[in-house]
């Protein structure tokens, strides 16, 4: 490792010091503890909460948090109020059992602070996602996983099995990031991949026989993943496939997202150790460095929002679509969640590979994301998360109005658990 860091502890210290004593300082104060669930609609600074909405979404994430850092504080590799941890799960688990399931299953995408249904998109309806769906799914099973509780992990793999199959029905709805007709987002597998080895996890440690089958599916989409989404000549991730040979040449096909190449390749990773699928880890690694290479900045540094699949802006043929313009108009924002990505999948492919490759790349990373990102006062605790190329902060909605804890504590949780694993 890079001389700041004497051994494997300095490094433990450093991200331990971090999630007690700035992150956990902000994300403490903004839990309703009336109502259950967590208040995250704050401007990028983290100065002020602009509204009390709560998103779904944001709600299963906050509960795989909790749930993580309530058990390394019973493993006593955090210092944190266990007993105040559980409190704030229980009261948001029942929040979100209470009130975010609609009649046909699906989960409402955005309520009030008491639970009132709102409708994110004048017009459109209240279960205008499947990915709140999903991280209710994340949050819950982790949530049956820490306190063993069979009624949650009952609930998590209802909403799971619910979700899969809308998948294949017409007109899956996946705000913020709607799917045009007849093209494949790698973000559906992804997030499935995720999902799946997850619950599969649980309902194993938790005796169910439903593992076996979830855990079948969980290797599908990590199949999916790297066949269908896979480009062998450049080891890159192909984020959205066309329908058709012309369609190759689009802004939407052409465009590559390297956070969730970085992101998706630990869940392939984690998935192919337990099956010890050597031949995923190797191809998962080469995608990795390929997402680095293409999505890093050598200008200003960081990894860049979007580009085109030969590097820089984007581009291609146009089709007037939303998340087309999306690409286009934010592709060289530095967003705080790919980078806390990048921070850990480097770590975890050097684990896996010991490619010395990968210690370089997250020295990288760490230089950028810790002299960028951080409230430089320190006077929240947060990051500063939404950035323009420079570095320089911006006021800009990313995919929700909202302050997301999620990428940032779980990749440092994350690496907390590797490094009791292995030697740097």
């Amino acid at each position: 490792m890079n001389s700041k860091w004497k051994d494997k502890t300095d490094l433990e210290n450093f991200y331990k010091d971090l999630l007690q004593n700035n992150f956990f300082r902000f994300w403490n104060k903004a839990v309703d503890r009336k109502n259950g669930g967590i208040f995250n609609c704050f401007n990028n600074a983290g100065t002020e909460l602009v509204s009390k909405n709560k998103y779904t979404w944001s709600q299963g994430r906050f509960v795989w948090i909790w749930s993580k850092l309530y058990s390394l504080s019973k493993r006593q590799m955090l210092s944190l109020d266990a007993k105040g941890l559980r409190d704030d799960l229980n009261k948001t688990v029942g929040f979100i059992e209470k009130n975010v399931f609609m009649e046909n299953g699906n989960c409402v995408f955005l309520t009030d602070e008491k639970g009132n249904w709102l409708e994110s998109i004048p017009g459109k309806g209240f279960d205008t996602s499947f990915y709140a769906d999903c991280f209710v799914a994340l949050g819950f099973s982790e949530y049956a996983r820490v306190f063993k509780d069979k009624h949650y992990v009952d609930l998590a793999f209802r909403v799971y099995r619910h979700t899969a199959e809308r998948l294949h029905q017409e007109g899956l709805r996946s705000e913020p990031y709607p799917i045009p007709k007849g093209y494949k987002f790698h973000s559906v597998p992804m997030i499935m991949l995720n999902v799946s080895e997850e619950l599969s996890l649980t309902l194993k440690m938790l005796d169910d026989k439903r593992h076996a089958e979830v855990d079948d599916e969980s290797s599908a989409y990590m199949r999916e993943i790297m066949e269908d989404f896979y480009d062998e000549k450049e080891s890159r991730i192909i984020e959205v496939v066309g329908p058709d040979t012309a369609s190759r040449d689009s802004v939407l096909c052409r465009h590559v997202n390297p956070g969730h190449a970085i992101e998706d390749m630990w869940f392939v990773m984690s998935l192919a150790k337990r099956k010890n699928r050597i031949d995923y880890i190797d191809k998962a690694a080469r995608a990795v460095k390929s997402a680095i290479k293409t999505g890093w900045d050598r200008e200003f540094g960081g990894l860049l929002r979007f580009t085109d699949a030969e590097g820089g802006q984007p581009r291609g043929t146009k089709t007037g679509d939303p998340y087309e313009t999306l690409i286009l108009d934010t592709w060289d924002t530095k967003l705080w969640w790919p980078h806390s990505e990048m921070l850990y999948t480097t770590l975890l492919s050097y684990a896996l590979t010991k490619d010395e490759e990968f210690i370089s790349l997250y020295e990288m990373a760490h230089e950028y994301v810790f002299s960028t990102f951080p409230d430089k006062k320190n006077e929240t605790g947060e990051w500063v998360q939404i950035r323009d190329r420079m570095g320089n902060p911006i006021n800009k909605v990313v995919a929700l109005p909202v302050k997301d804890p999620y990428h940032i504590i779980r990749n440092m949780i994350l690496i907390l658990e590797l490094l009791e694993q292995i030697q740097l």
